[in-house]
């Protein structure tokens, strides 16, 4: 892998935005856990969640936080203080995106998190935030061939569409792995540090949008202290639209980057994929809930959950690789060889673990000695206890 021209001059202010989104982050995470606890954003346990006591959400505010805090602050000095800002810059529309479209993610986020909303109204929350992106002048124009040398142009109705699908589809495929504490996180960071290392290459060589990759992972990393197993915070349907809605972003800026993205994120975009396709064939709606997520299936073999999380960890790592060493078309070959094997993969796991069987919590516990479901936790929030500013 080699750097382009603006990689060495940039790396000071990668390091730096990094950092301090990371510690935002961190020290905001706990902020939000108690406005959650405050408001009762809260995961109780039930048949199809793997938490055994109530564990708050809506984690995901710190991290937006965190990192729209550290992007104001980046546009304000690249105004000639910092020294990638004639680099590619970014467009305001660009930035207004990225930035405003993070942050109005993650408040809508926050309304599924304290009104659990049903599926039709966070599709629709997801569509406001595509066609913000369209309306804005950003799509994606230009896509590899998988038959073949070059590209294929997008123009119209064609460019807004795939635009459109495609930011729903990150959000959504974000979403359907957030089922294991770290997991959407973790899987996150590692699509942001990769899609920042692919624009600092020579190839691309766009360092003012690999600074946004680096400030956005690090802003997740800052949370993910927080979210790892055994979790104090979910990243709830806040986390899961800013996480989704900036990859989606990053991974168009510039230089559209979708064989890299889909390759990276292939683990929750395939297992997204096969879990819709199962559903229809059986009469079901898409979005409705059962075991049959891939890590789901994992800890059926036995596997723990934090063993669960940190395979799923390595395979991303390992497709991560395989971006630096495939061309645009061997990205999408090799994307394409993965759903097929994904596919057979999840049918076997499926056909070893009926799906009928209730998924049940206290199984997913890596701690033999830690309480059941139905046990209270000393640590747990007495959430029916009255709050002491009620009725002030």
């Amino acid at each position: 892998m080699r750097f382009g021209a603006g990689a060495v001059e940039a790396l000071p202010v990668i390091a730096g935005v990094f950092v301090a989104a990371a510690l935002l982050a961190l020290a905001l995470t706990p902020v939000a856990r108690r406005l959650a606890l405050r408001f009762e954003l809260v995961d109780r346990p039930d048949p199809r969640r793997v938490n055994a006591v109530p564990i708050p959400r809506g984690g995901g505010l710190a991290a937006a936080a965190a990192f729209v805090t550290v992007s104001v602050v980046i546009v304000i000095l690249d105004g000639g203080l910092l020294p990638v800002g004639r680099i590619g810059p970014l467009t305001t529309s660009e930035l207004v995106a990225l930035i405003g479209g993070g942050a109005l993610a993650a408040l809508l986020g926050v309304l599924d998190d304290y009104f659990d909303l049903r599926a039709r109204w966070q599709l629709m929350a997801q569509l406001l935030l595509a066609f913000l992106v369209v309306a804005l002048g950003i799509g994606v124009d230009v896509i590899n061939n998988p038959l073949g040398p070059g590209v294929i142009r997008l123009e119209g109705v064609f460019e807004v569409a795939f635009t459109v699908v495609w930011v729903l589809g990150m959000i959504n495929s974000i979403n359907f792995i957030d089922g294991l504490d770290g997991l959407s996180s973790g899987v996150a960071i590692i699509a942001a540090v990769t899609l920042g290392l692919i624009n600092l290459t020579a190839g691309i060589d766009q360092p003012q949008v690999a600074i946004f990759c680096f400030a956005f992972a690090g802003a997740v990393l800052g949370f993910l202290r927080w979210n790892f197993h055994p979790a104090t915070i979910f990243a709830g349907t806040s986390g899961v639209f800013f996480f989704g809605f900036c990859l989606a972003l990053l991974s168009i800026l510039g230089t559209a980057k979708i064989a890299v993205a889909l390759l990276v994120l292939g683990v929750p975009i395939i297992d997204t994929f096969w879990i819709i396709v199962r559903r229809l064939v059986s009469g079901r709606s898409p979005f409705s809930p059962d075991r049959g997520h891939i890590h789901h299936r994992l800890l059926d073999l036995g596997l723990s959950h934090r063993q669960t999380v940190l395979l799923i960890y390595g395979i991303c790592l390992l497709l991560a690789v395989l971006t630096f060493l495939l061309s645009g078309t061997g990205q999408v070959y090799a994307f394409l060889a993965i759903v097929v094997g994904f596919g057979l993969v999840l049918v076997a796991l499926t056909r070893r673990a009926p799906e009928e069987e209730i998924l049940r919590a206290e199984t997913y516990i890596d701690d033999p000695d830690a309480p059941s479901p139905d046990a209270p936790s000393p640590d747990a929030p007495d959430l029916d206890a009255p709050h002491p500013d009620a009725g002030a």
